[in-house]
């Protein structure tokens, strides 16, 4: 095995899989990224088991091959590198790789112990633009429970040309918060697929989208969806990972059909206000209250804490309807609002009792919805 290629698309190649590459108690070989060198090119690979990666490196091939290395050794070793011309080489057990005046070898192990990394059957396909996608899961992944007491809450779910919208719809819910995107296709015609994908999974594929994305890949990213397995293509990767099984639940319940008072404000007037009355809450509950006044056009921002004393605040707005207030936890404020990218929101309230809703103002692909801290 021997092959040359450029330090800026070794380095690229080894950020896209070295960090699905982790320690594992059974199988240390996990902690190693598989190189396949055949007449095509290079295939860089990794998997955890659940998630797996494949990346093309472009190269200049001489001798084909396969072996595996420890992943950060190389990555690390990579970054360090200044010439643009790298050699990489097996010699018996060690990768020997050359650069400039700088020579190294990476001790690694034999391919035929690295897993199988299955294929994914492409049932139903999508194409998807991918600053949608990836904003879209930005957005929503937030939302998503932390613990897995109940596994599909776990998860984000995707509902692909569904009864709500005629694209893909995401969502996410922690039972205490709920936000739904809605993304446009491109292509695809499959109705009602749908599928639960686990938190870190729709992490790793935003970080992957993200990176593609600055490495100048194109404008539009490919998903399959299989028997209990996803598939994302897109620039230089492919990124596989199961599904999680299961029935997401039907979210749409809690999604109030109108509200007794609507409001809109800056964004980060609020923010701030937000963050100003956050520093006076009790730890663990972080409640914040929330004084809708309609005769006044204001929203109050009020806090207290017996360790920490008191806060209030006003900003001005404009509300429309019953005079309202509810206790809201802060940082699930804050979250909703950072992921709306419009200079106003729109804020609508029922009673103390019930979920409020965020979303940006005039736009209808994105609603965030905050259940209440009960008094």
């Amino acid at each position: 095995m021997k092959f040359t290629c450029t330090r800026e698309n070794l380095e690229y190649t080894l950020d896209l899989v070295s960090s699905l590459a982790s320690k594992h108690n059974n199988l240390p070989i996990l902690m190693n990224v598989l190189l396949k060198v055949n007449e095509s090119g290079v295939e860089v690979s990794a998997t955890n088991l659940e998630v797996a990666v494949k990346a093309h490196l472009r190269a200049k091939v001489e001798k084909q091959g396969s072996f595996t290395v420890p992943a950060k050794t190389l990555s690390d070793y990579v970054h360090l590198l200044r010439n643009e011309q790298v050699e990489l080489e097996l010699e018996e057990n060690e990768l020997v790789v050359t650069c400039g005046s700088s020579s190294t070898k990476i001790k690694g192990a034999p391919a035929d112990e690295y897993p199988v990394i299955p294929e994914v059957e492409e049932s139903h396909a999508y194409t998807l633009g991918v600053e949608d996608l990836r904003n879209g899961i930005a957005k929503t992944v937030i939302a998503v429970a932390k613990n897995e007491i109940r596994p599909e809450l776990s998860g984000m779910y995707l509902s692909f040309l569904g009864e709500r919208y005629e694209g893909l719809v995401m969502a996410a819910t922690d039972s205490y918060r709920l936000a739904e995107t809605r993304v446009p296709l491109k292509q695809g015609q499959d109705k009602d697929i749908n599928a639960i994908i686990p938190a870190r999974v729709a992490y790793e594929m935003g970080r992957l989208l993200q990176l593609g994305k600055n490495h100048d890949g194109e404008d539009q990213v490919r998903l399959w969806i299989g028997d209990n397995q996803i598939a994302v293509r897109y620039d230089n990767f492919e990124m596989t990972s199961r599904l999680i099984d299961g029935k997401y639940p039907d979210y749409t319940q809690i999604i109030p059909g109108e509200f007794k008072t609507n409001a809109s404000f800056p964004a980060d007037v609020m923010v701030n206000k937000i963050k100003a009355a956050s520093l006076f809450t009790t730890t663990g509950v972080n409640a914040v209250s929330f004084d809708l006044n309609a005769s006044q056009n204001t929203i109050g921002v009020s806090s207290s804490s017996t360790q920490a004393g008191e806060h209030s605040s006003e900003i001005e707005a404009r509300v429309e309807g019953e005079e309202n207030s509810i206790l809201l936890n802060h940082r699930y404020v804050l979250d909703g609002l950072g992921h709306m990218d419009t200079d106003e929101i729109e804020f609508s309230v029922n009673s103390a009792d019930a979920p409020c809703l965020f979303k940006p103002k005039g736009q209808e692909n994105y609603l965030y919805i905050v259940m209440p801290i009960r008094q």
